[in-house]
């Protein structure tokens, strides 16, 4: 049986009246690709900063990595990974520099993070652009080195906020590609996405309509359930019940 590495029960988060996540309860692997897919608005970011120590609960419990994302925050922080579309490197400075940039905010020592930087740059083929400033990299140069970075100080989990955003269908695969090492080398990866596309490569995914999860199962479970042929439709299927804006 897997180890668990992320655990909810009933989580819930209000702001005032409003109840942005309305009891979640579920459960992730450690090694798994979990999809977590909702419409703009459904509540997965905020769920997802409950997870990630940034926020805490209004009711229920979580744990991830092991830690009480309520009592236990910067201990969870520590053991995760997180790479966003909006923001992941400082584009004014050197590969290199944003790589061991990271590797100290992660507290790693100085002779890891030496030797860290030239295996990442190597294995992305980078060691030619290792003095190029990050703003002068293609976007999808860009997303390779923010995910390696996300995940340089081998976390046991990877929260990764559509991170494929603007990115072109091929480029798209190859990272996914880098989704698929960091999972087979036993990092959880926790992935939202409005690419129907990407959730077929997830090992399960959730739906969240309205703050609640509506759907958890395998892609192709939920397309049996949902008697259709691609994600695009399950989503549609359950996205169709929301009812607030």
């Amino acid at each position: 049986m897997k180890e668990t590495v992320i655990q909810t029960e009933n989580l819930t988060k209000k702001f005032g009246d409003f109840v942005a996540v309305d009891n979640i309860t579920f459960e992730v692997a450690k090694g798994e690709i979990f999809g977590f897919l909702g419409a703009n608005g459904a509540g997965k970011t905020t769920a997802m900063r409950m997870l990630c120590g940034l926020s805490l609960p209004t009711s229920g419990t979580g744990t991830v990595a092991g830690f009480d994302i309520r009592k236990q925050s910067e201990d969870v922080k520590k053991n995760i990974g997180y790479m966003s579309q909006k923001f992941s490197l400082y584009d004014n400075l050197k590969v290199w520099e944003n790589i061991r940039l990271f590797g100290g905010i992660y507290g790693m020592k100085s002779k890891q993070i030496s030797e860290k930087t030239e295996q990442i740059l190597d294995e992305l083929g980078f060691s030619d652009e290792r003095n190029t400033q990050v703003r002068e990299l293609p976007l999808g140069w860009k997303q390779k080195l923010s995910f390696s970075v996300s995940i340089f100080h081998s976390p046991k989990i990877v929260f990764l906020d559509e991170p494929t955003g603007g990115v072109d269908p091929i480029t798209r695969r190859q990272f996914w590609e880098l989704i698929y090492q960091a999972a087979d080398n036993g990092i959880t990866v926790f992935v939202t996405t409005h690419y129907m596309d990407e959730a077929e490569y997830c090992n399960r995914i959730s739906i969240m309509v309205d703050g609640k999860m509506v759907a958890l199962d395998s892609p192709q479970n939920l397309k049996l359930k949902c008697d259709v042929q691609s994600m695009d439709e399950v989503f549609r299927f359950y996205a169709r019940r929301a009812t607030r804006e």
